[in-house]
């Protein structure tokens, strides 16, 4: 068996399966102020002058925010940007990066590092029951059986993947080839930087909020990515995420 240890040095135990029902979200680096809304704004009327607004009250303003939010004058959103850190199950990352403009992207890499045995099973509250037909459908609870029923095979499926990735690793597979064993349950993680304009316009299909115009129907666990992005924006930025629900949270 191939192995860059040391002979009579034990190999390590491979690190215990570990099962998580929620996600991660970290508000790493930003520069995002209301502030930024108003300075883009005005330099169509004021040129350099609206350099000032980097020092006013934007409280001053806010009925300018409200004013491009509401007729949709997006490009002002723009002038900031705010990076997370986003831990999730791998299938969450393949339906975020449907959202390409206004956003940047960097994953981790099955082919460079070893993946850790960290697998998504739902929570107690996670609706499993699809009832309806497809365009016209919606998720109910199901029982504490169907519940039990699906994290056991989950759990099950999981432990199987990984032994076999383990297994593969030490038979000397290359990372790249053996990671195609393990399924989109599996916990990634990436950073993602994007602008107001950009998180308003996912925002507006990932999550479900009642000031919504236009009604979504995401995915629970990319809506719980969602939720948390939110939170972290509203701090920085809380006159232009009050217009945005106060303008149906559609992105400008």
């Amino acid at each position: 068996m191939p192995t860059d240890l040391p002979t009579g040095t034990p190999a390590a135990p491979p690190a215990p399966v570990e099962f998580r029902d929620d996600v991660t979200v970290d508000l790493v680096k930003h520069s995002a102020s209301d502030s930024d809304v108003l300075w883009a704004a005005r330099v169509s009327t004021a040129g350099e002058q609206s350099l000032e607004e980097l020092t006013k009250d934007p409280e001053r303003s806010k009925g300018l925010i409200n004013y491009l939010m509401r007729d949709r004058h997006g490009s002002p959103f723009e002038h900031n940007s705010m990076t997370f850190f986003v831990s999730a199950p791998i299938f969450v990352f393949r339906e975020f990066m449907r959202h390409r403009v206004g956003w940047s992207y960097n994953e981790e890499s099955g082919r460079y590092r070893e993946l850790q045995p960290v697998f998504y099973v739902p929570g107690p509250d996670r609706k499993l029951v699809q009832q309806g037909r497809p365009g016209k459908y919606e998720f109910v609870h199901g029982t504490p059986e169907q519940h039990k029923q699906t994290v056991a095979a989950m759990e099950e499926s999981y432990a199987q993947s990984y032994a076999a990735y383990q297994a593969m690793l030490a038979d000397g597979v290359a990372r790249e080839v053996a990671r195609a064993t393990l399924p989109v349950g599996l916990f990634s993680s990436m950073y993602a930087t994007c602008n107001a304009r950009s998180l308003m316009h996912f925002l507006g299909l990932r999550t479900q909020h009642e000031l919504a115009a236009v009604p979504s129907f995401p995915q629970r666990e990319i809506e719980m990515v969602g939720e948390r992005m939110e939170t972290a924006w509203a701090e920085l930025m809380p006159l232009t995420h009050a217009a945005f629900n106060a303008n149906g949270r559609v992105a400008p």
